[in-house]
């Protein structure tokens, strides 16, 4: 089952049509509840001994705490339950009822080693006020004092559609209920390790073009595997042109990447001051300099390559952007542009329109870049990031892969889907041309942009997820992510365990 990944109002109406199609709101509150007490049960079961504080809402999600209390409780763990206000909605009161006489009523006594916030759902938005801020920071003082922090759907204060956390939770797991909410995607820091548990929507779930999450499953099932009897042309030639003069770290960067990726050949172009330096530093590329002439140009690429990743390490200049017109205008074939390429073409979309010119093409921008392209402000870009692709990439009439946290990859068709893979390793100078070596190796061989620049997404944000396996953010270079390239593209698929429907692992220091 694809997962979704939905605003506040997109949710409502995926349990609005799941209601209106059949299934009682009650049973939909009884299955979150139910799924949350097992995962919490299997997650934790050394700490159960010293009980389980709940704190509770009025709303919706106090109902699921109520839920996750009574079945606890029925399996003889001892439940503290603090109500917060009065219960709201007659399935929440029902609950409240059912598991009232299971459960402690008191305050919690501080000794429970699992917490859990049921205090706000998806609904909710503001900085919390009043009885619900001080049981969050009852919540707060608990963690820092040692316990786990369970948040049911949502960390309470964390807003599902923008992400807006200004007095939220900061939980150790949140259990998600049928979809992921774009909050959670953004504040991935406030929700720990993130679980999206099914609770019968099924197609329900889709709340009217909803983006798609996409996962190494999803990307490993679109990846073809190398057969036994392939030799390097059939695995494609790729030329990288950039690596400007003190920058050609970069062309050897996205260089490593497309190897460890699986390109038959590199060829690197760049400027006649990194030949010495990508020759010594990628000994399997071919290197060769920049082309002065569209018949440079012409050999360079044409009568060679399958594919062309413009951009690492280029510089912007009228040289570069001469450059990056030449290419483009002499090579017709699939290409991703990124970082100075894309930059040459601030203010000036129609020009890069006009170049790529309707062939497989994947643009590969960071915020900053993707708001000197479409004339707007990173502000912007950030505020719109799930839909804001979509214009860009009709008007280039390509493929747009915005990266960020999360990662938003968008068609010409305007068709979109969300990679939430990756760690905060991936957040330093470099990180990007791995990426686009990997897109560039994909797309060569797919000729499908899209698909391409959303696997490549994938892979790029589990190679960090990898290389942050075990070790502070801070101790990571760049370089154990190229080196955990291996192990992503021969990683065996873990198995779900229903009703596990998605699992993102906790970002930050000591990932594993």
């Amino acid at each position: 089952m694809t997962v979704r990944v939905v605003s506040a109002g997109e949710s409502a109406a995926a349990d609005r049509r799941a209601i209106d199609g059949g299934i009682p709101s009650r049973a939909l509150m009884q299955r979150a509840g139910a799924a949350a007490a097992t995962e919490i049960a299997l997650r934790y079961p050394g700490k159960l001994r010293r009980g389980v504080a709940i704190h509770a809402g009025p709303g919706n999600n106090g109902g699921d705490g109520w839920v996750v209390a009574g079945a606890l409780a029925a399996a003889g763990i001892a439940v503290r339950v603090r109500q917060v206000g009065s219960m709201r909605s007659d399935d929440a009161r029902a609950e409240r009822a059912s598991a009232i006489d299971l459960v402690e009523t008191d305050a919690p006594h501080g000794g429970e080693e699992i917490v859990v916030d049921a205090l706000l759902g998806t609904g909710a938005s503001g900085a919390p006020q009043g009885a619900v801020a001080e049981s969050i920071a009852e919540i707060a003082a608990r963690r820092a004092a040692g316990a786990r922090v369970v948040a049911l759907d949502l960390p309470s204060g964390l807003d599902a559609t923008t992400g807006h956390a200004d007095g939220a939770v900061i939980a150790d797991l949140t259990l998600t209920f049928g979809t992921l909410k774009r909050g959670q995607l953004i504040a991935r820091g406030h929700c720990g390790r993130l679980v999206v548990l099914d609770i019968g929507l099924g197609a329900h779930a889709d709340a009217g073009g909803s983006l798609a999450l996409v996962d190494p499953a999803w990307a490993r099932a679109r990846i073809a595997p190398i057969g036994a009897d392939v030799h390097k042309g059939v695995r494609r030639k790729l030329a990288i042109v950039g690596g400007g003069n003190g920058m050609a770290g970069a062309a050897i960067l996205a260089g490593r990447a497309a190897m460890m990726s699986g390109v038959g050949v590199v060829r690197l172009i760049v400027a006649p001051g990194s030949i010495s330096a990508v020759q010594s530093a990628a000994c399997e590329a071919l290197a060769l300099r920049w082309p002065d002439s569209d018949a440079d140009t012409e050999n360079a690429l044409t009568t060679w390559g399958d594919g062309v990743l413009l951009g690492p390490g280029l510089g912007k200049n009228p040289e570069t952007r001469a450059l990056a017109e030449r290419v483009l205008r002499v090579w017709r074939g699939p290409v991703v542009v990124d970082a100075d390429a894309l930059n040459v073409f601030e203010g000036d979309a129609s020009t890069l329109r006009d170049l790529l010119d309707g062939r497989p093409a994947l643009i590969t921008p960071h915020v900053s870049e993707f708001a000197r392209l479409a004339g707007c402000s990173p502000a912007n870009v950030l505020a719109d990031r799930f839909e804001i692709g979509v214009g860009l990439a009709r008007t280039l009439n390509c493929t747009v892969l915005l990266k960020g946290v999360p990662t938003v990859v968008t068609a010409a068709s305007g068709e979109s889907v969300v990679s939430a893979s990756g760690s905060p390793v991936l957040a330093a100078a470099g990180s990007g041309d791995v990426l686009a070596g990997i897109a560039a190796t994909l797309l060569t061989q797919m000729q499908d942009s899209f698909i391409a620049g959303a696997c490549a997404a994938v892979v790029h944000g589990r190679a960090g997820e990898i290389a942050n396996a075990g070790h502070a953010v801070r101790g990571v270079a760049l370089g154990r992510v190229l080196d955990a390239l291996p192990t992503v593209w021969g990683e065996p698929l873990p198995p779900r365990r229903p009703p596990i429907l998605a699992e993102l692992q906790r970002p930050g220091d000591r990932v594993g």
